[in-house]
């Protein structure tokens, strides 16, 4: 059994779409996947860094380059991703588990294979979240998730390299799972077809009658027609914050 550490990085330039077919559904495209491969005793025993030609979109996004140091021209002479996605399938072998920051990278790379239509049964569904176990660890708000450079800097790890660079990323959560790592660490089964399903909360609705005899408790008199209109429009208008200063 061997642990794959990977992280992505990917592109999304709607303006600079290749083709506007638009029954498909448009993946942030990957355009470098790093990973870290450990032996069951969390021994590395390999790297993978490669860049991706694009095909979804014609050129990075400027935000992503500042970002990533990734420009469109190093990416014209590479792979595209279904040749990548066949290494990065050598690389993790048979028995690999799936460990990432976070589930986007997770969740795209399933979309980006989809996309080309490659066969997502090839794909490992064995995964363990780090930045989940690290967000437990620090006893951390499970809705604000925490991010890379903060563990990092919380464990000490030398930071030796710049972050949002996917093998660098894969690297730093690589020495994150390692402190961490124990028999309580949870692997899931990862379902790309999964939909969270959205929580509905009832509708709830004014107590009239008893805001009415609020008012008349207060004012010691019964309410005519007119203010009892007044004060339930002016709790309904108060409700939308329209007028907070």
């Amino acid at each position: 059994m061997n642990y794959v550490v990977f992280d992505l990085e990917f592109n999304q330039n709607i303006s600079a779409m290749t083709n506007r077919d638009k029954e498909k559904v448009y993946p942030f495209e990957i355009i470098q996947i790093g990973a870290v491969k450990l032996d069951e005793c969390l021994n590395a025993v390999g790297t993978f860094n490669r860049l991706v030609k694009p095909v979804i979109y014609s050129s990075i996004l400027p935000f992503i380059t500042k970002l990533t140091g990734i420009e469109t021209e190093q990416l014209m002479d590479k792979e595209t991703f279904p040749v990548v996605f066949g290494e990065f399938m050598d690389f993790i072998g048979s028995d690999g588990i799936l460990c990432v920051w976070g589930m986007s990278d997770m969740k795209e790379l399933f979309r980006n294979s989809s996309y080309h239509g490659l066969d997502l049964k090839l794909l490992p569904k064995k995964f363990i979240n780090v930045q989940h176990c690290a967000t437990m660890y620090f006893n951390f708000p499970q809705k604000n998730p925490m991010r890379l450079q903060h563990v990092v800097e919380l464990m000490d790890i030398p930071v030796s390299s710049d972050f949002h660079d996917a093998l660098n990323d894969a690297y730093y959560t690589t020495e994150i799972f390692k402190k961490l790592y124990n028999s309580s660490v949870e692997i899931k089964e990862y379902d790309p077809n999964y939909v969270k399903p959205r929580i509905s909360h009832p509708r709830k609705k004014i107590d009239t009658e008893g805001l009415i005899q609020q008012f008349e408790k207060m004012y010691d008199r019964e309410m005519t027609t007119e203010e009892k209109s007044i004060i339930i429009l002016s709790y309904k208008m108060g409700k939308t914050g329209q007028f907070l200063k």
